[in-house]
């Protein structure tokens, strides 16, 4: 067995999957990837966020709902729990104010942090000659202006989807169709990082090859089922992998 078929946990990674990311990779041209969970610690602070911006303007979100719709814009994620609980879609206002509290708490808590291994991983993707893309669902302005201190000289941002761009945020494929799009790839010549179901539905729909990093609570069960190609617990472990199949 391969060093690189089991996980930094010890557990077993089915070889077939691995196959499939192996000779997909023969023909990448392009990385696409997701920015809050991927290289961002960021999602428990949208997590306590949303919860207390929804429930400020009479909506109850939980915390799992949080990672569960994780990916959506922030409008769509306010008109799912209002036709929920209110029978009807939200208003531009409504929307607007309820983002504007959310976005205003998420800024006064704990700094944010990218995630251990993602300037690795970016760094070594960079050196493969692959194109960077960031195909995310966030507004939140604050992350989006950290991402060249963070991670200098891997993003431009001609090759960026954020909320501001798309009608339809993730599950709908339109934002990773736009990333293909701004990359001038076709979705056979790509693959998505992802650790959200919902962005693994709509780059699943954009017919692109997905590979999930599960850096948050959910079952690796539900990424598999989402459509993930290839699940890995962190980025060291995927890093290796691509490696050692880069080298190969």
């Amino acid at each position: 067995m391969n060093s690189y078929n089991t996980d930094s946990k010890g557990r077993a990674i089915c070889p077939s999957f691995l196959d499939k990311m192996s000779c997909q990779l023969g023909h990448t041209k392009a990385f696409l990837f997701d920015m809050d969970g991927v290289l961002f610690d960021s999602m428990k602070n949208h997590a306590e966020a949303w919860v207390r911006a929804m429930k400020e303007n009479g909506l109850t979100m939980s915390r799992e709902d949080v990672y569960m719709n994780e990916g959506r814009t922030g409008a769509g994620t306010i008109d799912i729990f209002a036709k929920e609980q209110w029978g009807r879609e939200a208003t531009d206002e409504e929307k607007e104010h309820i983002y504007k509290v959310k976005s205003e708490i998420f800024n006064t808590l704990p700094h944010v942090e990218q995630i251990s291994g993602s300037a690795e991983l970016l760094q070594y993707v960079k050196t493969l000659g692959m194109q960077r893309v960031i195909v995310t669902g966030s507004g939140q302005k604050s992350l989006l202006e950290r991402l060249e201190n963070n991670f200098p000289g891997i993003f431009t941002p001609q090759l960026m989807v954020t909320a501001f761009d798309v009608k339809h945020g993730k599950p709908h494929p339109e934002p990773y169709l736009m990333g293909l799009e701004k990359a001038g790839v076709e979705a056979k010549d790509a693959i998505v990082v992802e650790n959200a179901p919902l962005g693994i539905n709509s780059a699943k729909a954009a017919g692109i090859f997905t590979v999930a990093i599960n850096t948050g609570p959910l079952d690796d069960a539900i990424l598999y089922d989402a459509g993930a190609d290839i699940v890995f617990p962190d980025h060291e472990c995927f890093l290796k992998t691509l490696a050692k199949m880069s080298c190969n």
